[in-house]
């Protein structure tokens, strides 16, 4: 009798620990029925529908990218993780789960599942979820009822432009976001504590980011009075991709065209090719950097640049047809001294000097060759004085 008790304790024991223990899991699955049931809560609702205070929702927005700030369409695209915090008191679970003060949902299941609120960008053109490989969605609600909701989202945003002293710019562009459904007595939106963050290697091209700045809104529209946020990045353009592409190439064709000076005036092809040649190069160039611009009713900055350029390369070319205007006079003397009747005058008035005792060919070439002198020193101190005048006016008087 006490071999067969022996036995069967024995067995029992052996039943016991071959039960596997419950697992966390099960008692987490067991805690989300329990929150999330239909009969206790409802997600269609936000938390303080029945009071008289709104829900206070903390946003705050971490930059992953910012990128393609367009001039033409005025608009940024931009990478951000937007992460909202707000208490849910339908949503606390105080001791009911053991060593865990916080359970994460299944993002995707979280939006639908949850309440959340209905954030929307005022001064977006476009915007996208993330779902690679899985939504890219975090809902995590803490014991208290704290629920905190991160999405990853690509916005295009309006950007409004003023470009009177493009290239040497500085533009501020903004995000908006505001409750589209629920208005300002039952959703109000504040800034987290930290408000923004962004990726320790984040590079804006031909940007460079300067200061952000935050501040809380309202919109009014038919339906009510809208609680909004809204943060303004501003942006000083890099120019050193201007100055490599633009204001260096030009600097060299108005150099180039200053060449026209020292070649000879009898070389007419020569100059006249040099000459067409520039005002040519010029004129494509300053199409081609229109073609990257809207169509503004104002003149800007590097619409200044090209066209005192230009001007520069034309009065290049009008130079030399003042000296072959000279030059052709000589050679009409000369021809006209040729004919018979001329020498009989030149004899009758016993030689071929002028009035002032210098022979009128020897005058013409003087004239011819005094303009290009001239040329080579005018031009060149012009177009500094030009310069300085172009920096000091856009680099140092503001927007």
């Amino acid at each position: 009798m006490r071999c067969l008790l022996n036995r069967i304790t024995a067995a029992v024991l052996v039943c016991i620990l071959a039960v596997p223990p419950a697992h966390p899991l099960s008692a987490r699955s067991e805690l989300l029925k329990w929150l999330l049931n239909s009969t206790r809560y409802d997600s269609n609702l936000p938390p303080n529908f029945d009071d008289d205070e709104p829900v206070k929702v903390a946003v705050e927005i971490f930059v992953s990218s910012f990128d393609s700030i367009n001039e033409i369409t005025m608009d940024y695209t931009m990478s951000i993780f937007l992460r909202r915090q707000w208490t849910d008191h339908r949503l606390k679970f105080n001791g009911r789960l053991y060593n865990t003060s916080s359970v994460t949902i299944d993002p995707r299941k979280a939006m639908e599942t949850v309440w959340i609120p209905d954030v929307f960008f005022s001064n977006e053109k476009t915007a996208k979820y993330h779902d690679v490989t899985q939504p890219n969605h975090l809902l995590r609600i803490d014991e208290n009822g704290t629920v905190f909701f991160s999405s990853r989202v690509t916005l295009t945003l309006d950007c409004p432009m003023y470009l009177r002293k493009f290239p040497l710019d500085s533009q501020n562009c903004s995000l908006i976001l505001e409750s589209f459904a629920y208005t300002k007595d039952r959703i109000q939106f504040d800034w987290a504590a930290s408000q923004i963050d962004k990726d320790e290697e984040l590079k804006l091209p031909q940007f460079f980011l300067l200061d952000t700045n935050f501040d809380t809104c309202t919109k009014t529209y038919k339906a009510g009075i809208f609680s909004c946020l809204r943060v303004d990045f501003s942006l000083k353009r890099d120019i050193n991709f201007y100055i490599i592409q633009t204001y260096l190439p030009s600097v060299l064709i108005v150099t180039l065209s200053w060449v026209s000076f020292w070649i000879s005036y009898e070389s007419v092809p020569a100059r006249i090719s040099l000459g067409l040649l520039t005002v040519l190069t010029l004129t494509t160039q300053t199409y081609s950097i229109r073609a990257t611009l809207p169509r503004v009713s104002y003149v800007k900055s590097i619409d200044v640049w090209m066209a005192v350029c230009l001007v520069f390369v034309f009065l290049a070319l009008l130079e030399f047809a003042i000296v072959n205007i000279n030059t052709r006079r000589q050679h009409r003397y000369t021809i006209r001294r040729q004919s018979p009747t001329n020498k009989e005058k030149e004899t009758h008035n016993n030689g071929t000097m002028s009035e002032d005792g210098v022979e009128p060919k020897l005058i013409l070439k003087l004239k011819a060759a005094k303009i290009d002198r001239i040329s080579r020193i005018l031009f060149p101190v012009g177009f500094v004085v030009f310069n300085i005048i172009y920096w000091m006016v856009y680099i140092l008087i503001d927007d």
